[in-house]
């Protein structure tokens, strides 16, 4: 098959376009015949590496996916085959007493397609048949792909862990992500207000198109915190989503007595310095999590085929220019998820 992999570690250029075996379904198992693969972050920061993460070579990069089952392992009903499928990346054992309360992303044995096993940077992919979810006649693959681990991620964050509400003010900092993009929609569906801290006038108008109240830019406000207690009329926002982590000093500011601190990421790095006194002092709450159980999963994704969510689409790009792909999201010049074309 046609793949993208790497043999190493480092910048764009240790990506290899070529051929691979076909990997075939082990029990329990599906291969999808992929048509649309989507980049996230994390596809940089594997390929880059990082103390402790041990790949085996070649790697093929990739969490996002969405295709045809085309074979099926012992176990699975043949009659799948054929059938149009989005991916969850986020792979449980099924078996831990995680997996077991319906906690699959926080398995003992946690797996994430393109990281700690093969991704989607290729003609066909193998992953466990509950990991393969029906995608309805007529519904673009490309959007399925790329919508699925940032919906998924975003709507676990703001309504299970962030326990949003209707009314309630949610920060977004960053405007033109596609974790952002999906938590400004998801926001607005459950009647929150939506204020976005964006690095220009160019990404705010996305997220503007995407329904936000109030647009603030971190360029000409360096000192934004001030501008979102202003906006807010209220001391602050309930919520903040801030998945860049370097700007938890304002973000803690920015955020009224009893607000509830988001996380998913760290795009600024993982290391920084806080203030614990805000913390403490305004009674606020850091929530943290990665990726969705299976139930926030399907619920998210019925919602993006219903049409009340949509991935927003920066650029398509066939398979063999995925160097390019990742050039541009490392430059951060990407306005919403950039996709792959498997062909």
């Amino acid at each position: 098959m046609k793949a993208v992999y790497i043999m190493r570690h480092g910048g764009p250029e240790v990506l290899q376009y070529g051929e691979l075996p076909d990997p075939q379904p082990g029990p329990g198992e599906v291969r999808v015949r992929l048509h649309y693969a989507a980049l996230n972050r994390l596809d940089l920061w594997v390929r880059e590496g990082w103390p402790g993460l041990r790949l085996r070579f070649p790697h093929i990069l990739g969490a996002d996916g969405a295709g045809v089952i085309d074979a099926v392992g012992p176990g699975v009903d043949p009659a799948r085959i054929g059938e149009r499928v989005v991916l969850n990346p986020n792979i449980g054992c099924g078996k831990c007493e995680y997996c077991l309360a319906g906690l699959d992303n926080m398995c003992d044995h946690w797996q994430l397609l393109g990281e700690t096993r093969s991704g989607t940077y290729a003609e066909y992919v193998v992953v466990p048949e509950v990991n393969a979810f029906p995608v309805p006649d007529g519904f673009d693959l490309a959007q399925a792909a790329a919508a699925a681990l940032v919906f998924q991620t975003a709507w676990h964050s703001l309504i299970t862990r962030g326990q949003l509400r209707p009314g309630e003010w949610v920060l977004v900092v960053g405007a033109s992500g596609g974790v952002n993009t999906a938590s400004i929609q998801i926001a607005k569906l459950v009647g929150a207000r939506v204020v976005v801290v964006g690095s220009n006038a160019t990404k705010l108008a996305l997220a503007d198109s995407l329904g936000a109240d109030v647009l603030i830019d971190r360029s000409a406000t360096p000192a934004w915190h001030k501008e979102v207690r202003r906006a807010t009329g209220r001391g602050g926002v309930d919520v903040v989503v801030d998945n860049v982590g370097t700007t938890f000093p304002l973000s803690f500011k920015a955020a009224r007595k009893g607000g509830r601190i988001l996380t998913v990421g760290n795009t600024g790095g993982p290391k920084f310095e806080i203030d614990n006194r805000y913390i403490f002092g305004k009674h606020l709450s850091i929530l943290g999590s990665t990726m969705s159980p299976q139930r926030d999963f399907r619920e998210v994704m019925r919602l993006v085929f219903a049409g009340r969510l949509r991935a927003v689409i920066d650029r398509v790009y066939p398979l063999a220019e995925a160097r390019a792909a990742h050039e541009r999201l490392a430059r951060g010049d990407q306005m919403g998820k950039i996709v792959l074309r498997i062909p």
